[in-house]
């Protein structure tokens, strides 16, 4: 019988994690309550949970990371219970004291288990006494010797964040010239992340798979494991795709990970899910890299896999219950893969290697069809913002099957029928993963996306062609339409024939003008693409504003249509079976203040300016880094594109700053010298 009774649950947390966590809650019955920030007050979360506490501010730093506010909201709203959710103060002892000693309970382990967890150093050596392989390692203080104590691990060395993770404050350092660079880089990072600017040094396994397993306990020294997740395929050190099983255990290797994850949580008196991750290398041999003392992003397809819900086991054992027999007895059926929908652009940097930028904007449309075997964890709804200040996931989009294959398959195919209108996403990456062989072969490994291009496993089949057309004839029929005359005759009537109607749209830095006439009379139908026509046969079956269904060459094709349309641009969003394309109506006549000067180097996307490297004056190579940017806890420089001279730097430190913001501008040195 459980010796507490959680009756008003607390989540200190945003966005999808407390969606989630209030889901399961009011399933059992439980009132919740929200915290929010200022930018999040109108969110989903918000809206589902029963209360909600303003925390005033924007950044995590005086809101989701302040302990004292969630007390108060706790108090203020008769909450007896908190659930931190992932993130922000989940894995913060003294948030978890705290909570203790205002009489909350705290759903996740005890503040001493998160506090032997919260130094990735001093865990490792907890672990090793403990029998789990490790790799070696060193905190960094302000009197370490780096190049001797990264001599001793051995290059390349990782640095990494004593106090977090999701690859924030994460280097990969290759030569000691690039050391001191990335240690100060990392914890910048770090401390803008987690509150925390301690990092360390570790040898860096080239190219392992990361193998995590999930773990949990009760209150009464039970601890169990429901087997493995790989989340191998990521960028900037965090993870995109997931999966369980992974691919490359086998039933012995799956005991033996297990077991380890079990002494490592009966190490530290573990309660609650955890997650015990390891690496493992190309020979097999596997070692510890930390115990995240919370619930992992990427819990659903331990869930699927095994039909457990373990937001309620979370509760349950706070409330004091043992593992019921369905964990002992939990068993793997099927394969499920999630992958995380990011609002963010993938580009070729100038170096050839693929460049993340997250993206901002309203999301106008959010919608990804349902599915058998297809569950998506999201906090973004029709018309939901998309700032700076947090994370930029947008929803974890999930799939169970019988088998791998068919996980992987179910899973492209709700991506790609998916409509997420109004932000850049890396969906076309994801489902181009999801599709490729070597992929579909398991082979997972942290090198997946240096081996394939991430630009080409995002391009899509149509080329934007069909999609730019596609938007053109939805206009003429939403012209028709709303034509205040005639509005009975066929879309594209003519008495007699004309020069074809012409639109231009832009699809990323192209501007394509499309030609089409539309003659009913004749059955004829000329649609034209930059002066290309889109095939040798092209025939218009039918348009409306909101769809446009089109054979080209035998082939029938359906698209949805959505447009936008504000005071100052109109958006078409056009949906296919061969790929999805963002198209910004071209204006008849063109700004005269639009262009920027030459030399110009604009914001690639919001964000604070963290750091002016440059003067004007200054004479600067090509690739010198002259504006660092924070957006969403993560540091992105701006560096001179060509070799020349400062001419103008137009922000400063602390700035706010917009997409295509002027931040510098770089005369070019015309001699070569």
């Amino acid at each position: 019988m459980p010796t507490t009774s959680i009756q008003k649950l607390l989540i200190a947390n945003r966005g999808e994690i407390a969606a989630r966590v209030m889901r399961t809650a009011h399933a059992l019955g439980i009132a919740t309550v929200a915290v929010h920030s200022d930018p999040d007050a109108d969110a989903e979360f918000v809206r589902l949970a029963d209360e909600a506490v303003r925390l005033p501010g924007a950044a995590p730093a005086d809101t989701y990371l302040r302990a004292d506010l969630m007390i108060a909201a706790a108090r203020a709203t008769g909450a007896d219970a908190v659930h931190p959710g992932y993130g922000f103060l989940s894995e913060n002892a003294g948030f978890a004291r705290d909570c203790l000693a205002a009489g909350l309970t705290f759903v996740g382990p005890s503040p001493e288990a998160i506090a032997s967890m919260g130094s990735k150093l001093e865990a490792k050596s907890l672990m090793e006494a403990a029998g789990v392989p490790v790799l070696p390692g060193a905190t960094v203080t302000d009197s370490t010797d780096l190049a001797a104590v990264a001599a001793r691990i051995g290059f390349p060395v990782l640095v990494k964040a004593a106090f977090g993770g999701g690859g924030r404050g994460m280097r990969v350092v290759r030569t000691p010239a690039e050391l001191t660079d990335a240690v100060e880089g990392a914890r910048r990072e770090a401390a803008s992340a987690f509150g925390d600017g301690t990092v360390f040094l570790e040898r860096f396994v080239v190219d392992p798979r990361h193998v995590e397993v999930q773990i949990l306990g009760d209150t009464h020294g039970t601890v169990v494991h429901l087997f493995e997740r790989e989340c191998s395929i990521q960028r900037r050190y965090q993870k995109i795709v997931e999966e369980s099983p992974s691919p490359a255990v086998d039933d012995a290797l799956r005991a033996e990970l297990g077991a380890a994850a079990v002494a490592a949580g009966k190490a530290i008196g573990y309660s609650g899910a955890g997650t015990v991750e390891f690496v493992l290398d190309q020979e097999g041999n596997f070692f510890f890299l930390e115990v995240n003392t919370r619930l992992q992003v990427e819990h659903p397809v331990t869930e699927l896999v095994t039909g457990l819900d373990l937001v309620e086991l979370q509760l349950r054992v706070a409330e004091g219950e043992r593992l019921p027999e369905e964990v002992l007895d939990a068993r793997i059926s099927g394969h499920a893969i999630e992958v995380r929908l990011y609002a963010e652009s993938v580009t070729a940097g100038e170096d050839g290697a693929a460049t993340y930028l997250p993206a901002t904007g309203t999301l106008h449309r959010f919608r990804v069809p349902e599915l058998p075997g297809v569950r998506v964890d999201s906090g973004v709804v029709d018309g939901s913002v998309v700032g700076t200040h947090y994370d930029p996931m947008l929803a974890k989009v999930i799939a169970h099957g019988r088998t791998r294959t068919d996980a992987a398959r179910t899973l492209a195919r709700a991506l790609r029928a998916a409509q997420v209108h109004g932000v850049t996403t890396n969906r076309d990456l994801l489902v181009g993963i999801l599709r490729e062989p070597e992929f579909l072969a398991g082979g997972t490994d942290t090198g997946y996306l240096t081996r394939h291009d991430p630009v080409a496993l995002g391009s899509t089949e149509g080329g934007g062609a069909r999609q730019v057309a596609a938007a053109a004839l939805a206009a003429q029929a939403r012209n028709r339409a709303e034509a205040p005359v005639l509005r009975g005759l066929p879309s594209g009537w003519r008495n007699v024939g004309g020069a074809p109607q012409q639109l231009g749209y832009t699809l990323g830095e192209r501007t394509l003008q499309v030609e089409y006439a539309l003659h009913r009379r004749t059955g004829g139908t000329v649609l034209r693409v930059d002066g290309e026509p889109l095939g040798e046969r092209v025939e218009l079956v039918s348009a409306t504003p909101e769809a446009v269904v089109l054979e080209v060459d035998g082939v029938r094709r359906g698209y949805r249509v959505h447009r936008v349309a504000s005071d100052v641009d109109a958006w078409v969003y056009v949906d296919g079976p061969d790929g999805s394309a963002a198209l910004r109506e071209v204006p008849r006549f063109a700004d005269p203040n639009a262009a920027a000067a030459a030399g110009s180097l604009l914001a690639p996307m919001p964000g604070t300016v963290v750091r002016v490297l440059a003067e004007p004056g200054a004479t600067v190579e090509a690739g010198r880094p002259l504006v660092v940017l924070e957006a969403m806890k993560m540091e992105h420089t701006v560096a001179a594109p060509v070799d020349g001279v400062v001419a103008e730097i137009t922000v400063t430190q602390g700035e706010q700053v917009d997409t295509g913001q002027v931040l510098a501008v770089v005369e070019e040195d015309g001699d070569g010298s």
